[in-house]
């Protein structure tokens, strides 16, 4: 859920609750700027980093609470004296939650989807199913194209659904910097996506499903149409093969972490198995 639905929804409610965002940082941090949590004065909804650097705000939003306070601000250094080692700064603003203010929340969700990385998953069967889910909360737009109403109907919330006659013709209409999984009923449409996806030369990613068979014809097609030079540029199988696993959503986490060290990863010259060794988020 969005954080404006859960401001809505606590305001509706009536709960008291204050709204904790990441208003600067300064070295290593657990979160970005942006991020927020929601609390009350017995839950929290979101989350600004965990450990002690959450505690330390969820304290303070709770005496705000408790004393009536309508803002505040913390200047909080992740170091020894609150447990922490990510040798950072993070500094919160705290602000009790009010219609206006999930109204300015709302607004900066919708421009910050407009500005998302554009994923477009081709095909809706079991693995574009699996993929829709895995993919939807992540900090993308996610497009699902299939020819078939039925199964583009059944997609999780949160993606974009297409029914489309021609699936091929979304390649070229989509945005610049799109991302393209080709996970189709049909070899013969997998190329024809294929090939015009890698016409593209501002994707930074494509990659299809398909064992080493079809990607031996698949790079024969690509040189018929004269495209054999963009072949390297081919995710196949996609999500690689370090895990030799077919079920859909074994799959999908294994694209899912694929796409977001092509999209959102700095690269920095690293191999994919290098690339997924990275530290986590707080160490």
């Amino acid at each position: 859920m969005r954080m404006s639905q859960v401001l809505t929804a606590c305001l509706n409610a009536g709960t008291q609750a204050i709204l904790v965002r990441v208003a600067a940082v300064h070295g290593s941090t657990p979160r970005e700027v942006g991020a927020m949590m929601l609390v009350s004065a017995d839950g929290a909804e979101g989350t600004i980093g965990g450990g002690a650097l959450e505690m330390e705000a969820i304290l303070e939003a709770r005496r705000m609470l408790h004393d009536g306070a309508s803002s505040g601000r913390l200047d909080i250094p992740l170091g020894p004296s609150i447990g922490q080692c990510c040798g950072g700064r993070v500094e919160l603003s705290l602000e009790r939650a009010h219609a206006a203010l999930a109204e300015t929340v709302a607004a900066s969700e919708v421009e910050a989807a407009a500005a998302a990385p554009c994923v477009l998953v081709f095909g809706a069967g079991h693995t574009g199913q699996a993929l829709a889910a895995a993919l939807a909360p992540l900090p993308f737009r996610v497009r699902v194209v299939d020819t078939r109403p039925h199964l583009v109907a059944a997609l999780p919330a949160g993606v974009e659904r297409v029914v489309a006659a021609l699936p091929e013709a979304e390649v070229t209409a989509a945005q610049r910097g799109t991302a393209f999984v080709i996970v189709t009923h049909d070899h013969a449409l997998d190329f024809l996506i294929g090939a015009a996806a890698l016409r593209r030369t501002d994707s930074p990613y494509v990659g299809m499903i398909g064992s080493a068979t079809k990607r031996e014809r698949f790079h024969r097609h690509l040189a018929d149409e004269g495209l054999a030079g963009a072949a390297s540029r081919l995710h196949m199988p996609i999500g690689g093969t370090a895990v030799h696993d077919k079920r859909p959503a074994v799959i999908a986490a294994m694209v899912a972490a694929e796409l977001c060290i092509h999209i959102l990863g700095s690269g920095g010259g690293k191999t994919d198995a290098q690339a997924l060794h990275m530290p986590m988020a707080g160490a």
